[in-house]
């Protein structure tokens, strides 16, 4: 399998949705790249009294069209061009929801497997004084991404309140509930793939009720299989995996045990009443709906012709290569690509910017509306350009996303 520069890949996205549009030179140079870089160096005291420097980075891409908005994440092998992709995607993302925001992405190379909550809480201050003066309500709002998470926000956001003196709730998203976080927000990732797929049915005409498989059982697998017989009234979830392996029963897993299962045992396997199966084959099952809610690049070209779910709802980053993209589209399978399926999440995070604004908060219920109106919206505004465009609908998410973007550029007389 090839190996794949993140940042490339998505570049290549832009070109390719800027060549549909017919946009100038100018105006596909200015969308290639980011905005604004930061990179920073950290000395954090450790535990044993040493000090150690750790190297961060704050990438805004865009911010045509608002804020830019986009996690921060604690990885040791975190690199510039993995943030540039990753702010520019956010880009794309929250223009396909239609959301008044830019991209954004954030990260520091380090390990946080290796460190103490102490250590951590310090890293996470020591980043925000270090980008105090580019984030903001109205700048760039950050949210948590890999390794971080509620508590990482709200230790950011006192740091950020210290610095600036007064209350700055909305200046970091995710937080946990008591500090200004938002009801809604835990499940909002997967709520949103899932209604996606609900809309995906209705268009291609497959039954919801069917079989399905999830890849990967993290927060976002675990989500998926819980909501997906509450949005869809019904489906039988035949496989899962995690890191350690595979499970399968014909019949069905019932999700709610096997969350439960899950979260205390560490794994999927050992679930009473499945049989194991190899990791990656529960890709390769003959289900309805396939998520892959785990690793970048999981379906590519070794394993794409043997994919046969008739809907492949994206919830994690990235999970398709390029080449696979092309001949799923060929061989009939539907995808939700990552940009669409999985911008629940940053739509109830801008739902929290707006409520933390006016200290003024939501039912739960109310949450859950409006992101089902939002998602089903940009389901229907994707599935115009696959139509209008004759493209594939990672591209026609690019070229809606791209589209409106490049229109803000232009309006603000930038290009």
């Amino acid at each position: 399998m090839e190996s794949y520069n993140s940042f490339q890949v998505e570049q290549k996205q832009v070109a390719e949705a800027a060549k549909i549009l017919n946009l100038d030179k100018a105006t596909t140079e200015l969308l290639l790249w980011p905005q604004r870089e930061f990179k920073f160096t950290m000395p954090v005291r450790m535990d044993n009294g040493e000090v150690k420097v750790f190297h961060g980075y704050r990438i805004q891409h865009n911010y045509a069209r608002g804020p830019a908005k986009g996690g921060i994440r604690f990885h040791p092998a975190e690199t510039v061009d993995t943030i540039r992709a990753l702010a520019g995607w956010m880009t794309w993302k929250t223009a396909v929801v239609d959301l008044p925001l830019g991209g954004g992405k954030g990260g520091v190379v380090c390990d946080p497997h290796n460190m103490s909550d102490r250590e951590l809480e310090n890293l996470a201050r020591a980043y925000v004084r270090a980008v105090s003066e580019y984030i903001g309500i109205d700048k760039d709002v950050p949210a948590p991404d890999v390794y971080t998470n509620p508590q990482t926000m709200a230790w950011m956001m006192d740091e950020y309140e210290t610095i600036k003196g007064r209350h700055h709730p909305g200046v970091l998203t995710d937080k946990p509930m008591q500090v200004g976080g938002t009801e809604g927000r835990r499940d909002a990732t997967a709520r949103g793939g899932v209604i996606t797929v609900r809309e995906a049915c209705k268009v291609h005409g497959i039954d919801p009720t069917g079989s399905f498989a999830i890849q990967g059982f993290g927060n976002a697998g675990q989500r998926a299989a819980l909501l997906h017989h509450e949005i869809l009234g019904g489906g039988t979830l035949v496989a899962v995996c995690d890191s350690r392996g595979g499970i399968y029963n014909a019949k069905g897993l019932n999700s709610k045990d096997l969350v439960t299962h899950k979260l205390k045992t560490g794994s999927v396997v050992g679930f009473p009443g499945s049989k194991e199966i190899p990791r990656d084959s529960v890709l390769e099952l003959d289900v309805a709906i396939l998520y892959p809610a785990a690793l970048e690049n999981s379906i590519n070209d070794q394993n794409v012709s043997k994919i046969k779910a008739r809907i492949v709802c994206e919830l994690a980053n990235g999970p398709t290569t390029p080449e696979a993209d092309l001949i799923l589209h060929k061989n009939g399978i539907h995808v939700i690509p990552d940009i669409l399926a999985s911008a629940g999440g940053v739509t109830v995070s801008y739902f929290e910017m707006v409520q933390d604004s006016y200290s003024y908060f939501w039912e739960e219920s109310v949450v859950h509306e409006r992101l089902d109106t939002k998602m089903t919206k940009a389901y229907h505004a994707v599935q115009e350009a696959i139509r209008e465009k004759k493209v594939h609908p990672r591209l026609a998410a690019m070229v809606v996303g791209v589209a409106r973007v490049a229109q803000a550029c232009k309006l603000r007389g930038w290009v």
